[in-house]
C-alpha cells in the first residue's frame, strides 16, 4: 500500500520571499523528511512575563531567554522598548530535546540567549522583549516575552519656587515655597528646614517628580530666616539640599503726629495745604437772589508728586458757617526705561537648566504695567510690585527652542502712547538628538572604495565627530557643518573604506560629542561584503590514505551571502551527495566535507570542490594518493614507543579523568602519532611534550604549545590597580592582559575615551611580552591635580573584551603586601614568599618579623634587592612552631604589619648531609675526591720523611759509639745535635697524624654523601606523583587495529620528578571553540600562572613535582609483545579512524 506525505518546503527568492511548496513523495522510497515545527513558548528565566526587575543604577545583572520545542532551532532577537539591540557579549546556545525513545525524527530544539546588562537612570521604566523568530511563526503576531527595569538612582538637585533670592515681602504677606527634586527611583524625600530646625515633612510625589510645599504667613522672624530643603532616597550617599535666605519688610508698630491743634482762619484758598492769596474773585447777581462768587486760582504742580489736592473755603463774613469743598488732581508720570536681569547677554545656557530672568521698571504714575513676548508671542510671569517699582519675573526650563529666542519686556501704563521695551536674545548650548550613518554603495562588494558618512542633528556648539573601528578611533575626513534647526549646526564626516573580503562584519562606530556639554550620542554599522565563497588558505592540497581504509576531507569556504552550495567532482563526475545516497556509495559528499568510507587504490586523483553562491563560486582541488599495506618483519630493531605529556596544565589537578576521557592518541604506519583532544576548553592551554624512543640510546623529545583562543584576561594584580606619580611629573600606568589573538587597548576617563599620541598630554605603548601576553602602557605628562582618579583600560579581541579601573594617586607610603605563604621548610629555615601591594610609586622594601609561639619577643630581617618576593628565614630551632608577618616601606613611610596569622613548623629532625642541586654544589661534588688524593700522597710521603729521619738518627748514634775512645767529650756534642733531629722528628709525625685522619674523615664523608644521595634518589622515586601515559604503539609488534588507538582508561604508573615542592592551582573551566599548536613553548611573565609553583610545605608531608604524562594503550614496564590481554576500546568513539585492521 503506498501512502502520499506532503511535504512543506521553502524556497529562497532572489528577494529572500518564501514561496511554501508541497510536494507529493511515496513515502516506500523513506525520503528525508522535514517538518518545521514552531517554538512552544518563550520565557525570560526566573521573571514572570511583564514583570518588573528591580536593580540598582550600575550593578550588573542577567537575562537569559529560553525558547522551547521548536524544529528547527529558533533564534532569539532581543529589544530594548521596541528597538531591536545588539549585545556583543550575548551567550546564545541550542539544546536537542529527543523525542520518546531518543526518536530523532521529533526531536525539537531548546534555544538559549544569555545577556548582560549594566543599566544606569536612563534605563529606568525600559522594557526589554526577547522575541523568537521561527519560519512557522507568523510575523503579524510574534512571540514575546517581556520584562520592565526599575533602576534605583540617587535624586536631582532639589531647587526652590516662590520666592527669589534678594525679593523683599511685606509682614501680613502669604508666602508659598515650593521645593521640587526631578528624577530618582525611588522618588525623593523632600524635607525643609527653618533656620536648622525640621518645619514640613509631607511631600508629594507625581512620577519621578517629588513636591513639598510649604506655605505660611510672613512675619517679623522670617527677615533673615534661612530656609533649607533637602532631598534623598535609599541611593543617596548624602542628602541634597538648596537654600534661600529671606527678606521681609514691616511697617511700625504706631506712629505718633504732632504740631498745632489750632489753625488761624486765613484766605479760602488752599493748595496742597498751603494758602493762596493770589486769587482772582467775580460777584455776580444770582437769578435765584443773592450773589454767585466765582475765584479763579492758578497752580503749578511741583515735580515728583503724584497728585494735587485742591481745598476751597466759602465763607460769609457775617456769619459764622464755613462751606468746604476738596478736588483732587492725580497727576501721570510715563514709566522710565525697563531693564532686564537676571541674563547676560552673550552668556551661553546648557539645555535642560532652569533660568529665571526678570524685568523692572521705576517710577510712573499709575505704576507700569509688563508684559514679557517670546518671539512676539505673549507669555505668561509674576509681577511683584513697590511703592516706586514693578518687577515681571518669568522662569525657563530651557531647551533647543529657546537658543536665539528673543526675549522682549513692555512697560506701559496711561502716560505712554507706544510701551517701552528692552529686548534681549538668549544662546542655549544643546547636544546632538542622534546621528546617522550612510554608505555609498548600499551594496558593498570587494575591490571598491566605499563612502561612510556620518551626519548629526542639530548641534550648539557644533559636534566634533569621530569614526571608530572596532573600538579603536580612525581617521577620517575633515567635519564639514551647515546651519541646522533651532540656530544650531549639522555636521558631517566621510570615511574612505577600501572594501575587502576581511571587511565582513567590521563594526564601524560614528560619535558625535559635543565639547562644551561634555554630551555624546552614537551610531554605529556593520560592514556587509558580498563575496564569492573563498576558500581557507589551510586546507590541504595532497592527502595520503592507506588502501582499505576510511578518508575524510574537509574543504572549507567563506563568503557572504553565507549560504553556499557545495559540489565536488572528480574527472568530471559527480561525487554522490550523502542527502541522496543509498547507503551502498563508499564515496559521498556532504557539503565541505568529502568522506570515503573505504579507500582503493583506485580512489587515488584529483578531486575538484566548487563552492557557490550569490556573488560566485571558487574551486579548490585535493589530490589523494593511496598506499597499499605493507607486511612488516617484527622484532628487526626494539619497537618505537612515543608517549605524549603534559608540562603545564591549569585544570588538571584532580580532574585527570575528566581530561583523560577527551583525550586520545591516533597514529598511521609511517610511525607519525597524532594527540587528539575533544572539547578543548580555556584550561587545555600548555605545553605538550612528545617523547618518542626505542630503548637503544636516548629518547628524544619535542615540545609543542597548545594554544587556545580566548578572549583577554587582565591582570589585576595590585601592582595593576594603582599607580602614584607626583604632581608636575609624568604619570605612568599599566594594563597587562594575556589573550589569543593578543588583545587591543583602548583608554578612557570618565566614559569619554583617551586620544593619546595626538596631544602632548598623553601617550601610549604597546609591548608583546610573549605569544600570549601584552601590556599597554598610558604615559600622563606634567601630572595636576585634576589627572588623580580612576581610568578604565579597555583589552578587546575578536572573541570578547575585559576591563580595568586602575588608580593614579600622589605618591605615598606602600600598602601592605598580601598573601603571605610558607613556601619550604627544613629542620633550621623557612622559605617565605608574599605577593607586593601598591608599592606608593616608589621603590619598597620589606621587613619580616617572626617569633616562636611560646615566645612574645619578635625577631626581624630586613629584605634588600628590588623586586624580592621570597626569602629564607636561617638559624631557627629544630621542631619549633614559628609565626611569621610582613610589612613594607618606602622614602615616605612604612605599611603596618600583617596580621600574625602565618605559622610554620620547623623539621623535627635533620637531614644526614646537606646537599643542594645548583650546579656549583655539583661541581664541588667532585672536589673531596681530588682532596683525598693529595691528602693520601702528601701523608704517604711525610710518614716516609719522617721513617727516614729516625733511620737516620739511629745510624748516626751506633756510629759514634764504634769510635770509642774520647766518649765523654762527645756526649755533650751529641746531645746538643740530637735537638734538631728530635724536633723535626716530632713535627713531622704529628703533621703526618693529623693528615691521616684528615684523610680517613674525608673519605668517611664521601661515603657518607653517596649513601644519602642514594637514599635520596630512592625517596623520589616512591614518592612521584601519578602520572597518565600514552603510548603509540609500534609498528612492528602488532596489528594496527582500532583497539590499538587511545586507549584512554588504561594508565601507567610511570612517574616524574623534578626535585621541588609543586603542585597545581586547578582553576574553573571556560569553553572556547579555538585552539591551535605552536612548535614551541614561550615563557608566560606576567598574567599567565606558573602552574609548577612551590605551595606551602607541611612537616612530614611530602609534595613532588608533578608532571602528567598522558594514557597510553599499554603498561611501559611490559613489552607490547608480551601483553596479549584486551584493551579498552575507548577509541571507538572516533568513527572515522576506526576500521584499520593489518596482515
Amino acid at each position: 500500500m503506498l501512502r502520499a506525505v506532503p511535504i512543506e518546503q521553502s524556497v529562497s527568492t532572489p528577494r529572500d520571499e518564501r514561496v511554501k511548496t508541497n510536494n507529493w513523495v511515496n513515502s516506500n522510497t523513506e525520503p528525508d523528511l522535514f517538518f518545521a515545527a514552531p517554538p512552544s513558548s518563550v520565557e525570560i528565566l526566573d521573571h514572570r512575563h511583564n514583570s518588573k526587575i528591580e536593580i540598582k543604577e550600575n550593578q550588573e545583572f542577567h537575562l537569559e531567554c529560553r525558547v522551547r520545542n521548536a524544529k528547527p532551532a529558533a533564534k532569539i532577537v532581543w529589544y530594548r522598548g521596541n528597538v531591536e539591540i545588539n549585545i556583543p557579549n550575548r551567550e546564545d546556545q541550542v539544546t536537542d530535546v529527543p523525542g520518546k525513545n531518543g526518536d530523532k525524527r521529533i526531536t525539537r530544539y531548546d534555544t538559549h540567549s544569555r545577556i548582560s546588562l549594566k543599566p544606569t537612570a536612563e534605563d529606568d521604566y525600559a522594557e526589554y522583549t526577547c522575541e523568537a523568530r521561527h519560519e512557522a511563526l507568523s510575523q503579524d503576531i510574534p512571540m514575546r516575552a517581556t520584562v520592565q527595569l526599575s533602576v534605583l538612582y540617587p535624586p536631582g538637585l532639589p531647587y526652590i519656587e516662590g520666592y527669589t533670592e534678594g525679593e523683599t515681602i511685606r509682614r501680613g504677606q502669604t508666602v508659598e515655597l515650593v521645593c521640587r527634586s526631578r528624577g530618582g527611583n525611588p522618588p525623593a524625600q523632600l524635607i525643609w528646614y527653618k533656620n536648622g530646625e525640621q518645619i514640613r515633612m509631607a511631600y508629594r510625589t507625581a512620577g519621578r517628580v517629588s513636591e513639598n510645599v510649604y506655605t505660611f504667613t510672613a512675619d517679623a522672624s522670617d527677615n533673615k530666616a534661612r530656609y533649607k530643603c533637602e532631598a534623598s532616597n535609599v541611593m543617596s550617599k548624602s542628602p541634597l539640599k538648596a537654600e534661600i535666605d529671606m527678606s521681609v519688610l514691616f511697617s511700625p508698630a504706631h506712629v505718633t503726629i504732632s504740631g498745632p491743634t489750632e489753625a488761624r482762619v486765613g484766605d479760602p484758598w488752599m493748595v496742597a495745604g498751603r494758602q493762596v492769596r493770589d486769587a482772582t474773585s467775580k460777584t455776580v447777581v444770582s437769578p435765584e437772589g443773592g450773589w454767585i462768587t466765582t475765584s479763579n486760582i492758578t497752580a503749578v504742580v511741583e515735580p515728583n508728586r503724584r497728585s494735587l489736592v485742591v481745598i476751597c473755603h466759602g465763607l460769609n463774613m457775617q456769619l459764622t458757617e464755613n462751606v468746604v469743598s476738596t478736588h483732587t488732581i492725580n497727576v501721570l508720570y510715563p514709566p522710565s526705561q525697563p531693564f532686564i536681569h537676571g541674563y547676560t547677554e552673550g552668556s551661553h545656557i546648557p539645555a535642560g537648566t532652569i533660568q529665571k530672568i526678570s524685568c523692572t521698571s521705576s517710577g510712573g504714575n499709575p505704576l507700569a504695567t509688563i508684559t514679557w513676548y517670546k518671539n512676539d508671542k505673549k507669555i505668561h510671569s509674576t509681577v511683584k510690585s513697590t511703592d516706586k517699582s514693578v518687577t515681571s519675573e518669568i522662569t525657563i526650563l530651557t531647551n533647543v527652542t529657546d537658543n536665539e529666542a528673543r526675549y522682549r519686556c513692555e512697560a506701559a501704563n496711561s502716560a505712554t502712547e507706544i510701551p517701552l521695551f528692552e529686548t534681549i536674545t538668549m544662546s542655549v548650548y544643546f547636544p546632538p538628538e542622534h546621528i546617522k550613518i550612510r554608505q555609498d554603495p548600499v551594496e558593498l562588494k570587494p575591490n571598491e572604495v566605499a563612502t561612510l558618512i556620518c551626519d548629526s542633528s542639530s548641534s550648539n556648539p557644533p559636534a566634533k565627530l569621530s569614526w571608530w573601528r572596532e573600538g579603536i578611533p580612525v581617521q577620517g575626513l575633515v567635519n564639514t557643518t551647515k546651519p541646522g534647526l533651532h540656530g544650531g549646526t549639522v555636521s558631517s564626516i566621510e570615511m574612505k573604506v577600501n572594501v575587502s573580503e576581511q571587511m565582513n562584519g567590521i563594526v564601524y562606530t560614528c560619535q558625535a560629542n559635543n565639547e562644551a556639554l561634555q554630551r555624546s550620542v552614537h551610531d554605529s554599522t556593520t560592514l556587509q561584503v558580498l563575496y564569492k565563497p573563498v576558500f581557507d588558505v589551510n586546507n590541504e592540497e595532497a592527502v595520503t590514505g592507506i588502501e582499505g581504509e576510511p578518508l575524510i576531507i574537509t574543504l572549507k569556504a567563506e563568503g557572504n551571502p553565507q549560504n553556499i552550495a557545495y559540489t565536488w567532482t572528480k574527472d568530471g563526475l559527480p561525487i554522490t551527495l550523502a542527502s541522496s545516497a543509498s547507503g551502498v556509495e563508499r564515496i559521498v559528499s556532504d557539503g565541505s566535507v568529502l568522506n570515503i568510507t573505504k579507500l582503493s587504490r583506485h580512489d587515488a586523483g584529483t578531486y575538484t570542490c566548487e563552492a557557490l553562491n550569490s556573488q560566485g563560486s571558487s574551486v579548490a582541488q585535493v589530490n589523494i594518493t593511496v598506499q597499499s599495506r605493507r607486511k612488516t618483519h617484527p622484532f628487526l630493531v626494539p619497537p618505537t614507543e612515543i608517549r605524549w605529556r603534559t608540562i603545564r596544565y591549569r585544570g588538571r589537578g584532580d580532574d585527570f579523568p575528566e581530561f583523560a576521557a577527551r583525550t586520545s592518541v591516533m597514529y598511521d604506519k609511517n610511525g607519525t602519532s597524532f594527540l587528539r583532544i575533544s572539547g578543548v576548553t580555556r584550561e587545555d592551554l600548555g605545553a605538550f611534550q612528545c617523547i618518542v624512543g626505542n630503548g637503544i640510546g636516548n629518547v628524544t623529545t619535542r615540545d609543542v604549545m597548545l594554544i587556545v583562543k580566548h578572549k583577554p584576561e587582565i591582570d589585576e594584580k595590585p601592582a595593576y590597580l594603582k599607580f602614584a606619580s607626583d604632581a608636575g611629573d609624568t604619570g605612568k600606568l599599566v594594563c597587562r592582559s594575556q589573550a589569543s589573538p593578543l588583545a587591543r587597548y583602548t583608554w578612557a576617563r570618565n566614559g569619554s575615551p583617551i586620544t593619546a599620541n595626538t596631544t602632548g598630554k598623553y601617550y601610549t605603548t604597546f609591548r608583546q611580552i610573549s605569544q600570549l601576553v601584552s601590556e599597554s602602557t598610558l604615559y600622563i605628562t606634567h601630572v595636576t591635580s585634576a589627572d588623580y582618579g580612576g581610568y578604565e583600560c579597555v583589552a578587546r579581541n575578536e572573541l570578547g573584551f575585559s576591563t580595568i579601573s586602575p588608580r593614579l594617586e600622589v605618591t605615598s607610603a606602600p600598602d601592605t603586601p598580601t598573601l603571605l605563604t610558607v613556601l619550604n621548610v627544613t629542620h633550621d629555615s623557612v622559605t617565605l614568599g608574599w605577593t607586593p601591594g601598591f608599592d606608593g610609586g616608589m621603590r619598597a622594601s620589606y621587613r619580616i618579623r617572626y617569633r616562636r609561639v611560646d615566645e612574645d619577643g619578635y625577631k626581624y630581617e630586613d629584605v634588600m634587592g628590588n623586586n624580592m618576593t621570597t626569602y629564607v628565614i636561617k638559624g631557627l630551632d629544630i621542631n619549633t612552631q614559628y609565626v611569621f608577618s610582613i610589612m613594607s616601606s618606602n622614602k615616605l613611610g612604612s605599611s603596618k604589619f600583617m596580621p600574625d596569622l602565618l605559622s610554620a613548623k620547623t623539621a623535627s629532625k635533620a637531614p644526614p648531609t646537606y646537599t643542594s642541586s645548583s650546579l656549583d654544589e655539583k661541581n664541588l661534588g667532585n672536589f673531596p675526591g681530588f682532596l683525598i688524593i693529595i691528602g693520601t700522597i702528601v701523608g704517604v710521603l711525610l710518614i716516609l720523611m719522617n721513617v727516614l729521619l729516625i733511620g737516620c738518627c739511629l745510624h748516626r748514634r751506633s756510629k759514634k759509639r764504634v769510635a770509642g775512645g774520647d766518649v765523654e767529650a762527645v756526649i755533650p756534642d751529641i746531645e746538643q745535635k740530637q735537638d734538631l733531629p728530635r724536633i723535626v722528628i716530632i713535627s713531622v709525625s704529628v703533621i703526618g697524624v693529623i693528615l691521616l685522619f684528615i684523610n680517613i674523615g674525608l673519605v668517611a664523608g664521601c661515603m657518607l654523601k653517596r649513601r644519602a644521595k642514594r637514599i635520596r634518589e630512592q625517596n623520589n622515586q616512591t614518592s612521584k606523583s601519578a602520572t597518565i601515559e600514552m603510548y603509540a604503539p609500534s609498528s612492528y609488534n602488532d596489528t594496527v587495529t582500532g583497539e590499538t588507538l587511545s586507549s584512554v582508561s588504561e594508565k601507567s604508573e610511570t612517574y616524574s620528578n623534578e626535585g621541588s615542592n609543586n603542585d597545581y592551582v586547578d582553576e574553573g573551566r571556560k569553553p572556547t571553540n579555538n585552539s591551535y599548536l605552536m612548535d614551541h613553548q614561550p615563557d608566560y611573565p606576567g598574567a599567565y600562572p606558573v602552574y609548577e609553583m612551590q605551595m606551602p610545605v607541611q612537616t612530614g608531608v611530602n609534595m613532588a613535582h608533578k608532571t602528567h604524562t598522558l594514557p597510553h594503550p599499554h603498561h611501559h614496564h611490559h613489552h607490547p609483545m608480551h601483553d596479549q590481554r584486551p584493551r579498552a576500546r575507548d577509541d571507538q568513539s572516533l568513527g572515522y579512524h576506526g576500521g584499520m585492521s593489518g596482515n
